[in-house]
């Protein structure tokens, strides 16, 4: 299968799920979308990366690098290969030497993992059809203040998370196209990937 490679557009906190963050991939080239829910921690992680800010003692995504480096690991490329049930599957493309690995991972450390390693992230087209939203090429949404993704972060870090019920559990399959329709239309791209999430665990994606 083609591999199609993605870049980090956007990055914003969540204004439905507590301690969650909208992390929206890009298709280079096209207008294909993919968002993706991540913690607080591995939202600031990204931005503290996308900024170029040192912190004074390595995070761990930075003693991961640290480490690989030492031992003359490079991670080549990441690919989100997989995603069901509404959660993504990635893998890192390792080389040391002549020796070439593929780890598994979580999708949000291996993209804090991509940034710092300045490696290519892609996925498939099937992905991005079941899983992405399609926006004209107009209408691209900048990058939020990563300032604020961090000071937030570390905000909701603080606190003990909590389990909330979707609150989309109610609705039928027309009013949840609706309000996808309503998500996409709007670019409120994490309320969408949570809509979408929902109709895929009724089955109707």
């Amino acid at each position: 299968m083609k591999k199609i490679e993605l870049e980090i557009v956007a990055l914003s906190d969540s204004n439905t799920s507590a301690n969650s963050y909208a992390l929206i991939l890009g298709e280079k080239g096209g207008g294909r979308k993919l968002p993706i829910i991540i913690g607080g921690f591995e939202a600031q992680a990204i931005a503290i990366e996308l900024e170029n800010m040192k912190p004074a003692r390595p995070l761990t995504h930075d003693l991961f690098k640290n480490f690989a480096s030492e031992f003359d690991i490079e991670i080549e490329e990441v690919v989100i290969a997989d995603l069901r049930e509404g959660i993504f599957y990635s893998r890192l493309h390792c080389r040391q030497g002549n020796e070439f690995r593929q780890i598994d991972a979580r999708t949000s450390d291996a993209l804090a993992l991509a940034v710092r390693f300045g490696c290519p992230v892609y996925t498939f087209s099937h992905i991005l059809d079941s899983g992405g939203v399609i926006l004209d090429a107009d209408r691209v949404q900048e990058p939020s203040d990563a300032h604020a993704v961090i000071n937030n972060s570390e905000d909701l870090m603080a606190k003990a998370p909590e389990s909330k019920p979707s609150p989309y559990r109610k609705l039928g399959f027309a009013e949840l196209q609706e309000r996808l329709q309503q998500a996409v239309d709007g670019e409120n791209y994490e309320e969408a990937a949570l809509i979408r999430d929902e109709l895929k665990k009724r089955g109707f994606i």
